[in-house]
């Protein structure tokens, strides 16, 4: 009896198959290829910046207390935990790859483009498709709620602020305040009036999630005036959280320029000492992308050994 067995490449159909599994392995590479080209700019963009300001940052005054390195430490580790407390809920993340993935979201953000973080966080969730089973809604719901809960925090800073700050401020200032806080409110109104097409999570889950984020902004301005206030003790704690305050305030206001000069001009104002607090900010800045540096040749060390980071 003669068996012969057929060439694929005879069958009708087969090459067109063929010719497409390249392609299906790409759809299903392509998180990892994302998420890789998202670590190479994060690189890249750090950097830049470490040769670009940070080296010149690192060359300040050093504050001499141990106690300022403890809460920079905590001002370092906030966003990510919020996040992880987050993140925990919705997916059940493990901790150290959550937390890994979650410190890479933030540099993405800080070196690379505002929300690239936020890509290469979905990109990992996609390959974790066992575990999350949809990510971008729940990605999506969370960077909308932090941007709400900021505005909110804002909107309450300025409606305590501008009161006390009408006689410190020149009308076309104070005509600037007013219109920033209209456009915040303006930018919030339709995630409030389409809440059910923009949102993906329930309500229950995305007012605990609203909590949450402002939680994590509070307790960040607060870690930051205590790390102020130990690296210049000599000015009340009072005074650091106002400023903490104002710092957050000024970072969101829309159509402000000249932001770091509004917010030196409060330093001035507050604790009458600029330079010295310009001196401390480029410190923290540059020791910020330190330890960005830090953590990703960590990160990179970590996943030579483990292959689930």
């Amino acid at each position: 009896m003669n068996t012969t067995v057929a060439d694929p490449a005879s069958i009708p159909g087969t090459s067109d198959i063929a010719g497409l599994e390249p392609i299906e392995k790409i759809r299903r590479r392509w998180p990892a290829l994302l998420g890789a080209g998202l670590s190479l700019l994060m690189i890249a963009g750090l950097t830049h910046e470490l040769f670009d300001k940070g080296l010149a940052g690192l060359s300040q005054t050093a504050p001499d207390t141990w106690l300022f390195y403890i809460f920079f430490a905590l001002m370092y580790l906030c966003a990510p935990t919020f996040d992880y407390v987050i993140f925990r809920r919705l997916w059940r993340i493990p901790l150290l790859g959550g937390m890994v993935a979650l410190h890479r979201k933030r540099i993405a953000n800080d070196v690379v483009l505002g929300y690239s973080g936020e890509a290469y966080f979905y990109a990992w969730a996609r390959q974790r498709t066992k575990m999350v089973a949809a990510p971008f809604g729940a990605v999506k719901d969370v960077s909308i709620l932090s941007a709400m809960a900021g505005n909110a925090i804002t909107l309450a800073m300025l409606a305590l602020a501008l009161p006390f700050a009408a006689e410190l401020l020149t009308p076309a200032q104070f005509k600037t305040g007013l219109v920033s806080a209209g456009i915040i409110v303006v930018m919030s109104v339709p995630f409030l009036l389409f809440s059910r097409r923009v949102f993906s999570l329930d309500r229950g889950t995305l007012w605990w999630i609203f909590g949450i984020q402002n939680l994590r902004l509070v307790v960040g301005s607060l870690l930051t005036a205590l790390a102020w206030h130990f690296a210049m003790p000599d000015v009340a704690l009072g005074m650091w959280i106002l400023l903490a305050a104002a710092r957050m305030l000024v970072s969101r206001l829309p159509f402000v320029p000249n932001k770091d000069l509004l917010f030196a001009s409060f330093a001035i104002i507050l604790i009458g000492q600029g330079q010295a607090m310009a001196e401390l900010m480029a410190f923290m800045a540059a020791l910020t992308l330190l330890v960005h540096v830090v953590l990703i040749a960590g990160f990179a060390l970590l996943g030579f050994v483990r292959k689930d980071i």
